[in-house]
């Protein structure tokens, strides 16, 4: 749960909150719709969609998970399930939201799968995610900078999956797929710290880097925090489409 703790945190920030918003309106729900949200983690869009009168129903593999978002929004439906598995009746849903999951799946057609065999037909489907191989970071080394972020790739299962979602979506019978760039610029280090740490600490592990080299790249990082020079890039790709 601890991660979950820090993923809470970044859903409260403006741009997250943002980039909730926008899945909603490529989602094209109306008052009375009914969406799932899987993956749905703390719950901040289950909420949300349920005060803008979606009936949404919430699914995390993840019990503490579920929990969370539970408390946050008792009157919602969740259920505990794996995104392959879904506890939901055949086009039984208007919308199928999923939010940073697919870079976690070593095959993702299983859950499009499911995601087709839930949406009604005319039903809207929108998956939004990163994509590890886009991020952009600034440093003296950009070297340095490129294989660190190697190490974070390395730290998930499937870290480039954002950009096949457009085809992994067409091949899975879904048509008039679009794509979405929505783009945050980080200036302030502390609210990257810990991921820095993590990334660093990676690519160490996988002996892309000594520690030593850590250890210079981190305090070069927190220096330009210091100095009102850090700068991080990172684009989150919304792909939509419909059933």
């Amino acid at each position: 749960m601890a991660e979950l703790t820090f993923l809470d945190r970044i859903e409260q920030t403006e741009d997250a909150a943002a980039l909730r918003a926008e899945s909603y309106r490529l989602l094209e729900l109306v008052p009375g719709d009914t969406c799932v949200d899987v993956a749905c983690g703390a719950g901040h869009a289950v909420a949300e969609l349920a005060r803008a009168q979606i009936k949404t129903i919430g699914i995390d593999a993840d019990e503490g998970a579920v929990a969370t978002a539970r408390s946050r929004t008792p009157d919602a439906v969740f259920h505990v399930a794996p995104s392959d598995d879904l506890p939901l009746e055949d086009e039984s849903v208007d919308g199928y939201r999923a939010a940073r999951l697919f870079h976690l799946l070593a095959d993702p057609l299983p859950t499009l799968a499911e995601a087709h065999r839930v949406l009604r037909p005319g039903g809207r489907i929108v998956l939004t995610g990163q994509d590890y191989g886009f991020l952009l970071l600034d440093s003296d080394d950009q070297d340095m900078s490129d294989v660190v972020l190697l190490g974070l790739e390395s730290r998930s299962i499937a870290p480039r999956a954002a950009r096949s979602l457009r085809d992994w979506l067409l091949d899975t019978g879904f048509r008039a797929a679009e794509v979405v760039v929505h783009t945050e610029v980080i200036t302030d280090h502390g609210l990257l710290a810990m991921q820095l740490e993590v990334a660093a600490a990676a690519a160490v592990e996988k002996a892309l880097i000594t520690g030593d080299d850590a250890a210079q790249w981190l305090a070069e990082q927190a220096d330009r925090g210091r100095r009102d020079r850090f700068l991080a890039v990172l684009p989150t790709l919304l792909v939509a489409a419909t059933r």
